[in-house]
């Protein structure tokens, strides 16, 4: 796990794109996707963006301690919402839901905080609790993940979705003319993606992942 990873990371944890990372650096759009594929950032852009983010150097450039690096993701559960820096905003929780096994569904009495800029952006959201592998490239286990149910899912997105069993699952979401395919972003090859061609089969969107925070963030 290193800076591609890293940059992944940081793009869904603020809610960004390639193109706002590249207006914080102060370089092109094919600059950032040079680091995608692992390229190292000069120490001009990286000093920008970790003053902008609050980050430090190895959150980005760190094998072992990126933004990337904590292992693991999805199974999950979902929990209230309260808004950090520092104003408390309850969010609904709905039952628990995965996105690696099935597991039974249950509700959670708990908590978190997040930025309130970024929950000012989606007044709506909610919380999960990440556990599993299906999404270790980028979400680690056991992070608090927020989701907007308003939020319209782009080609790349993480969603969490509800299939006609009523079990959900969290996948990158990509959309063709004909199908849907949700895609794992995992180390392990045991995950495969799901192509849904039959258009008679649902798929409720619940939401979309906007901000993820690791657990070793919230020790």
């Amino acid at each position: 796990m290193g800076i591609p990873e890293n940059i992944d990371a940081l793009l869904v944890k603020y809610d960004i794109t390639q193109e706002s990372l590249a207006r914080v650096a102060g370089i092109s759009q094919a600059a950032v996707s040079g680091w995608r594929h692992g390229k190292k950032p000069s120490n001009s852009s990286l000093r920008k963006i970790c003053d902008h983010f609050g980050l430090e150097p190895n959150d980005i450039l760190s094998d072992r301690y990126g933004l990337a690096s904590v292992e693991h993701a999805p199974s999950i559960k979902p929990i209230p919402v309260v808004a950090s820096a520092h104003a408390t905003v309850p969010l609904v929780a709905i039952g628990r839901v995965h996105a690696g096994e099935v597991t039974e569904e249950e509700e959670i009495e708990r908590e978190v905080e997040v930025p309130a800029s970024v929950l000012g952006n989606h007044p709506r959201a909610f919380a999960l609790i990440v556990e599993g592998h299906c999404m270790d490239r980028v979400i680690p286990d056991g992070s608090h993940a927020l989701i907007d149910p308003d939020k319209e899912p782009q080609n790349g997105s993480i969603v969490v979705v509800e299939n006609d069993d009523h079990e959900a699952i969290m996948r990158r979401w990509y959309r063709g003319a004909s199908s849907l395919m949700l895609s794992p972003d995992s180390y392990s090859s045991k995950y495969e993606d799901i192509v849904i061609r039959d258009e008679s089969v649902a798929v409720r969107v619940i939401g979309t992942v906007v901000w993820y925070q690791s657990a070793e963030e919230m020790e």
